[in-house]
């Protein structure tokens, strides 16, 4: 359960450290006196998103502590708010081992927002991230809009609202899944087929180019061009290493490289017993001589090797003019067509390995009989939980001014090739508040007073309900958690002795849930178990305007009421209507 809440330069609020009762806590001030502020603090706790005006004026940070304690024990059986507290310890706990923090039954969370628009956030000290933060204070916090009503307008949340409270969230994410499973395989095929002609084109023209360069592919081109250089000139490099092999090594009276070498070789031999200088060059020249006389026989061979072999020459030219030939065809040098070529044969593969859209049908089948089956499963498992949580409805909705109510859910079935997301049938909660007037669906007759009543009661329902009808939900700690309620300003169009039932109704809440509820209505506020006034105060000396809490009873609560009641004068009547009440409640 929530404990407290700090707020540090937030908004209106200087500093203020606020408690929280186990049960109903409800606030209330004029409008305009800063009391969502509690709310948005608390909504930033649990990673709501954070705004630069929410910083004081003037500072340049805003701080913003939530303190959750839990506590698992043994306790009583039938002990309603202590099992819930159990099981939100529980799924808290597990939450933690997940991630790897240690938990030892205190929660504590810390939101800092500063001027510049930055956000940090921290748990039990360590910093968090606002994912992580959001998955937590699911599992703490529940918050209700002061809009809810205008959901009832909207078809899916009557579905996605039954679901709740039946427990069947699960089997309805299976089947709006397996849904998105079917039209994705459906846009595929599409997409597929109208790509067909152009796919089958584009494969007729690669199988064309690779077949067109596939006699390079079968050589290496750099060799290939070249042997043909070589061949192309041999006669003319054939009569150079003839002249080479003159000036190397001949047999004539011209002087050659041997010759000299010889001369060079004695005369150091001659001088080596002198210097070792000789000696050493000797060596070397030895070695030339040695290298010369391989150069002679090399160049000799060449010389005397016999003409190529015409055919040879003509299959080298006709393979460097396909060469040329697919160079100016393409815009590409020849040797870089068979990196390109390599490329072709990739896209070549991905297209004729890409199924085609008859493949793709038994699947669209298979996708589609898996997710009629859960459809119908699913319409079967509302229509038979539908009945009795209508008459909850009715049941919950009759004290609130609404003797006559009357509620039922109307299932619709659609075409089969109109099934959607949400199941096999169009849901509408049919509605009549009056004696003899037919059901219609309630968006269409409910007046604002009776759309706020039913909001307030769906809600209700819900947060006592979910997940505990229907053996569908899942398992996980999350789905038995019961995070604490919180309501704003969700009796709004509710007066009179409708708001004294909608206070008993939150009290009785307050019994099994910690329950937050912002209101302006008297009758509400006598009910909670702590009252917690927000008041607005202009500081002279500061030049600011703050928003100051405190928790009240006593006379401080009975003129509250009074002020709720009776307006801004306050009398000894409205302060009497106000003590009876707190004595009402108290009976």
């Amino acid at each position: 359960m929530l404990t407290s809440l700090t707020l540090q330069n937030f908004a209106l609020i200087n500093h203020h450290e606020l408690s929280f009762y186990d049960g109903f806590n409800v606030i209330t001030g004029e409008t305009g006196a800063g009391k969502s502020l509690l709310l948005d603090a608390l909504s930033l706790c649990i990673g709501g998103r954070a705004d630069t005006s929410m910083v004081r004026h003037g500072k340049d940070n805003a701080d913003i502590y939530a303190q959750f304690e839990f506590s698992v024990n043994n306790y009583s059986a039938g002990d309603a708010a202590k099992e819930q507290t159990d099981n939100t310890a529980a799924a808290v706990s597990q939450w933690f081992a997940d991630h790897e923090r240690e938990f030892e039954g205190d929660v504590l969370i810390r939101r800092q927002l500063s001027s510049n628009g930055r956000s940090k956030a921290w748990l039990n000290g360590v910093p968090v991230s606002l994912t992580e933060l959001k998955e937590l204070g699911a599992m703490l916090v529940n918050i209700h809009s002061q809009h809810a009503q205008q959901a009832l307008l909207k078809p899916a949340f009557v579905v996605e609202w039954l679901d709740s409270i039946a427990g069947l969230q699960s089997l309805a994410n299976d089947t709006e899944q397996a849904y998105k499973a079917y039209q994705k395989l459906k846009r595929q095929a599409a997409e597929i087929a109208a790509k067909e002609a152009h796919r089958n084109d584009r494969i007729e023209l690669l199988n064309s180019q690779l077949a067109d360069i596939s006699p390079l592919l079968a050589v290496d081109y750099e060799q290939i061009e070249a042997e043909h250089d070589e061949l192309s000139n041999l006669e003319a490099l054939m009569l150079e290493a003839s002249h080479a092999v003159q000036l190397l090594d001949n047999d004539s009276d011209d002087p050659d490289a041997m010759d000299l070498l010889g001369k060079a070789i004695r005369l150091c031999e001659n001088q080596s017993e002198v210097s070792p200088t000789f000696s050493q060059a000797s060596e070397s020249l030895y070695l030339a001589q040695q290298h010369v006389s391989e150069a002679s026989a090399l160049l000799a061979d060449y010389a005397e090797q016999q003409l190529p072999d015409p055919e040879r020459l003509e299959e080298l030219n006709a393979l460097i003019s396909l060469g040329h030939r697919l160079s100016r065809k393409h815009g590409l040098p020849a040797i870089n067509l068979v990196e390109e070529a390599q490329v072709w044969q990739e896209e070549l593969d991905n297209l004729v390995n890409q199924p085609t859209s008859e493949v793709l049908e038994a699947q669209i089948q298979s996708a589609w009989e898996a997710f009629t089956a859960l459809a119908i499963e699913l319409g079967e498992a509302r229509q038979q939980v539908a009945p009795s949580i209508s008459e909850k409805l009715v049941v919950q909705l009759q004290p609130l001014a609404l003797p006559n109510a009357r509620c039922e859910f109307v299932f619709t079935e659609r075409a089969e090739d109109n099934y959607n997301a949400q199941g096999q049938h169009d849901i509408e909660l049919m509605f009549s508040a009056n004696v003899g007037m037919p059901m219609q669906p309630l968006y269409k007759i409910a007046s604002g007073g009776e759309l706020s009543r039913m909001a307030l009661v769906m809600q209700v329902l819900l947060a006592t309900h979910s997940g505990h009808n229907n053996g569908t939900t899942g398992n996980s700690p999350a789905d038995a958690s019961e995070p604490m309620l919180v309501f704003d300003e969700v009796d709004v169009g509710i007066s009179g002795g409708t708001a004294q039932v909608v206070g008993e109704l939150l009290r009785q809440l307050g019994t099994h849930r910690q329950l937050l509820a912002i209101t302006h209505q008297a009758q509400v506020a006598a009910q909670a178990h702590q009252h917690i006034l927000v008041q607005k105060h202009h500081d002279n000396d500061e030049g600011q305007t703050s928003s100051e809490i405190d928790i009240i009873e006593g006379d401080a609560q009975v003129n509250e009421l009074a002020r709720m009641s009776g307006g801004v004068n306050i009398t000894d009547i409205t302060r009497e209507h106000a003590r009876s009440l707190l004595a009402d409640v108290s009976k």
